[in-house]
């Protein structure tokens, strides 16, 4: 389950008192959660590629927003596309956001069904996309356009996903459910506006009242899960694909990234450091907490080290993170980090991050996790040797070129 545009803090278990939260506070109590989870980009394209190949956005050949006919490469091999080949089921019921055209599709990358907008947002109504240029219709049945204009976005979601899940249960399923709550247009449900009504400002108020009624729909899969008897034979992970959004089209924020700089579209901790849980009942711990750097692009080679699956034939940047669900005592899976977006960029070694947002910003982590004093003048060999780092790692995807 991918959330989109959640803050870092946005959920009980991680500390925010003014939200609402049981169902994704149940699903950490069942299982492991990260302090340190960070997404492969700080929009939805780039984050959602690198989680479905195991690959950082650049290397999947998609570091910016799909649209029209940019997407994910037909020739990159998605998570779908690697448990198929094993046999499971395959379901997107959601966001797909890597294309619009058919070679670009759900359908293409590995999923035997697909009911969903394949843009960056609709109304939750009409299921129109607004964006930009004319408006237009969004809501697709594989490669049929569906219509159900005025039931609710997620209630579609969910409904598929509770029938998916009870037609298969008795075979290996991978059921990928990108939500697109708490993301603008801001339509909470009504029911959950009323339960925060003491709260004073407007924008947070609004964001929590949709953050809620994302969380029940968290809670009705998981009583799916629960009543079918799947809990301790099915692996649940939740996550946002980035931080929250300040933008117009949000109100200018409701979000929160709590102590830490930052939000969609940037590279600092509250745009790529988001919340995230994984969960298996009686094969995981439960009610952890992991404070190891991990990455979404982890999820793919982890999950098929469970499962018992063969990955693709090819590299993946991703690691098995398993030893660190296990443990927090296992040791940290990647000696460095890397990010990429349009003209920004970020790499992280250890306790340093080095950020490229207009000038160099060096960071220590461990003193100044909300990146608050740029301490490039102290030790400016930090900062040229993570520089070089960078150069060195993005070079393998520009020839060269800056």
């Amino acid at each position: 389950m991918l959330s989109d545009d959640q803050g870092t803090v946005d959920m009980g278990c991680y500390g925010a008192t003014d939200l609402i939260t049981p169902n994704m506070d149940r699903l950490a109590a069942r299982g492991v959660r990260f302090t340190q989870f960070y997404v492969g980009a700080s929009i939805c394209s780039p984050s959602r590629a690198a989680l479905m190949t195991g690959r950082y956005p650049v290397h999947a050949g998609l570091a910016t927003n799909a649209y029209g006919d940019r997407g994910l490469p037909p020739d990159q091999v998605t998570m779908a596309e690697v448990f198929k080949a094993a046999g499971y089921g395959t379901a997107l019921f959601g966001k797909w956001h890597l294309g619009e055209t058919p070679p670009l599709s759900p359908n293409a990358q590995g999923f035997d069904e697909f009911l969903g907008f394949k843009v960056g947002c609709i109304d939750n109504y009409s299921h129109f996309f607004y964006w930009h240029g004319p408006n237009r219709h969004d809501l697709w049945h594989n490669e049929q356009e569906h219509w159900e204009p005025g039931t609710y976005f997620s209630d579609i979601v969910v409904r598929e996903a509770t029938r998916f899940l009870e037609e298969n249960r008795d075979r290996p399923f991978f059921l990928y459910l990108p939500f697109n709550l708490p993301h603008y247009p801001m339509q909470p449900e009504r029911r959950f506006v009323r339960l925060y009504r003491d709260i004073k400002d407007p924008n947070r108020r609004r964001y929590a009242a949709f953050l809620t009624t994302l969380d029940s729909r968290v809670g009705e899969i998981l009583d799916m899960v629960d009543a079918l008897g799947l809990a301790e034979n099915t692996i649940i992970v939740y996550f946002s694909d980035h931080g929250h959004s300040t933008e117009e089209r949000a109100f200018g924020g409701g979000g929160s990234a709590g102590p830490y700089r930052g939000h969609k579209f940037t590279l600092w901790e509250g745009g790529i450091r988001v919340p995230a849980i994984i969960s298996w009942p009686g094969h995981i711990p439960a009610g952890e907490v992991r404070n190891q750097p991990v990455m979404s692009i982890d999820l793919l080679p982890t999950l098929a080290h469970y499962c018992g699956v063969r990955l693709p034939d090819r590299e993946i940047d991703g690691v098995d993170i398993s030893r660190v669900v296990e443990s927090p005592e296992a040791p940290w899976p990647h000696q460095v980090m890397h990010w990429a977006q349009g003209k920004r960029w970020a790499v992280r070694e250890g306790k340093w991050k080095l950020v490229f947002d207009g000038g160099l910003f060096l960071a220590d982590l461990e003193s100044d996790p909300s990146e608050s004093r740029n301490l490039i003048d102290q030790f400016p060999e930090v900062a040229k040797r993570l520089k070089r780092l960078h150069e060195t790692w993005i070079s393998q995807y520009t020839g060269g070129q800056k």
